[in-house]
């Protein structure tokens, strides 16, 4: 089996019997992998995106259980230790679970993007969250031309939910 295949399977595990938080990372990482593999990322990065896509919101359970929430400010915090322990159990390296364990820690902040990596992981993951959240097309606009940045994540955008 791939890693990121175990990895799947290990957050599947992780929130056993969560269907939506489940749903929501593989959506993630699906739309995270259409972006990476469309703007021609290498293997080694595409499996960081996908890693992290994957792992991303592991921090909502342990917030919602410590602290009574499960923002985004809690989840990077409490994020990082669980999947840097999974990651490592499942055999990456120690410069793919740090890069992973970055993104982690700071998805919420769009203002420190520092990489393809991590701007994709926050393109499919407000591709999702538009749906989940019933966002207005007015406020995907406004965000969509300020957050988008990768050519596939703007198309994907605008098929989705700005023409038609």
């Amino acid at each position: 089996m791939t890693k990121i295949n175990e990895t799947a399977l290990k957050m599947i595990e992780y929130y056993s019997g969560d269907v939506k938080r489940i749903n929501h990372f593989i959506k993630v990482h699906s739309f995270a992998k259409i972006i990476a593999e469309a703007e021609g990322l290498d293997d080694y990065l595409t499996e960081i995106i996908e890693a992290t896509a994957y792992t991303h919101d592991i921090g909502i359970k342990i917030s919602e259980e410590k602290y009574g929430s499960g923002s985004g400010y809690y989840q990077q915090i409490e994020g990082p230790p669980i999947a840097e322990a999974m990651l490592r159990e499942i055999g990456y390296d120690k410069n793919f679970i740090d890069r992973v364990c970055f993104i982690i820690a700071h998805h919420h902040n769009y203002a420190r993007i520092d990489g393809i990596d991590y701007q994709i992981l926050i393109e499919a993951d407000f591709i999702v969250n538009m749906f989940e959240d019933n966002v207005s097309i007015d406020t995907i606009k406004s965000v969509g031309g300020k957050v988008f940045k990768t050519e596939t994540g703007k198309q994907i955008l605008r098929k989705l939910y700005l023409e038609g």
